[in-house]
């Protein structure tokens, strides 16, 4: 009985620790990349395409602002990261403002795969820290100078082997998929997708893994299938709100849904497993613009947003600035919204006939 007791102590402890660094910790840390990172680029982007479009002065001039305001968001996003995950973690007020420099410093030293050295530096540095918090009657010189020297120290130590794991791993998924792109682009589109609507973030993955190119094109069509598809399969239960709140917002929403009823995840799945081999066949769709735009599907359009930066101001290794062409733009509608759309709407039609989704399953409780 005991053992049993300290069996079922030892998983409760467990998931709660996964918890707290897997989901807690990574949704925050990716909070904190669409705040800096993801909002600069658009931005940056918008001026980009102002200056280019409009030949006015002001346009001209605007559009410059809009860089400049653009750069200055993306070059905070370690410290956005850092001190995410610090307010996830719940860290008191002084390791929340030292994870700032942390941050900045494991994003540097990270490199192209600083936002998951950040990830670890950043949640070892935010538990350390917490074990000294106002602990002593000089606590804001202790907590800041143990919270600093720790997370700078281990990031001078890991932060670069990381980013070059990081860098090296996302490569290889790369190359797969240039390899074997109908076979890559199903396994990825479908497993970035599930992530997507799973509560782990997506977009943190994949800014972590930097899948750029044709694998970064099969993830921003799996993330879309799951959003676009859950938003128009459950329409009859959850109308324009459900609609906009999960094409717009995120499918995560329908988690509890899924809990209790499995079966209406297949429709958006096989849908990612398709729309993931249409991308990198068909239409070559690529993510070169920041990867972690790779996992935000229609959020806010961020997806498809990323993979038009890219055409333009191309951020991934080896890529260059193209002119998308009507082809180009035919894909992209195709593979955000009018695909997982259609063919959701198909494969949950049958599968309501054959009795295995049914009318409610899909409310949303909010």
């Amino acid at each position: 009985m005991n053992h049993q007791k300290q069996k079922q102590g030892t998983k409760a402890t467990l998931q709660k620790y996964a918890k707290r660094y897997f989901i807690d910790a990574m949704g925050a840390m990716a909070n904190g990349l669409f705040a800096t990172l993801l909002i600069g680029t658009i931005i940056k982007t918008l001026g980009q395409q102002m200056a280019n479009l409009i030949a006015a002065a002001w346009a001209q001039d605007f559009g410059g602002i809009l860089v400049k305001v653009g750069d200055f968001a993306c070059a905070a996003d370690g410290c956005a990261m850092a001190m995410a995950i610090g307010y996830a973690l719940k860290a008191h007020p002084l390791v929340l403002f030292s994870l700032a420099g942390v941050g900045y410093a494991t994003d540097v030293l990270g490199g192209a795969g600083g936002p998951l050295a950040v990830l670890i530096v950043g949640i070892v540095a935010s538990e350390v820290g917490m074990l000294v918090s106002k602990k002593t009657k000089v606590d804001v010189i202790v907590t800041p100078l143990v919270t600093v020297l720790v997370g700078c120290g281990l990031a001078l130590l890991i932060a670069e082997p990381i980013g070059n794991g990081a860098k090296a791993l996302g490569s290889i998924i790369t190359w797969a998929t240039a390899q074997q792109p109908f076979l890559m682009g199903m396994v990825i589109s479908v497993v970035v997708g599930m992530i997507l609507t799973l509560p782990i973030s997506s977009a943190a993955i994949c800014a972590g893994l930097l899948l750029s190119g044709l694998a970064g094109g099969a993830a921003v069509a799996g993330c879309c299938a799951q959003m676009v598809g859950f938003a128009v399969i459950s329409f009859k239960e959850n109308r324009w709100g459900g609609l906009i709140a999960q094409g717009l917002g995120t499918s995560m929403l329908q988690v509890p849904n899924i809990v209790k009823h499995p079966r209406i995840w297949i429709a958006p799945t096989l849908a990612s497993a398709i729309t993931g081999p249409i991308a990198t066949t068909v239409f070559k769709l690529q993510m070169n613009g920041a990867p972690v735009s790779a996992g935000m599907g229609t959020c806010g359009m961020v997806g498809p947003i990323g993979v038009i930066s890219g055409w333009f101001d191309p951020v991934a290794e080896g890529a260059v600035a193209v002119t998308p062409n009507a082809l180009d733009w035919l894909g992209l509608l195709m593979i955000c919204i009018i695909l997982p759309a259609a063919l959701s709407m198909l494969f949950d039609r049958i599968l309501r006939k054959i009795g295995w989704v049914k009318d409610g399953d899909m409310k949303l409780s909010v």
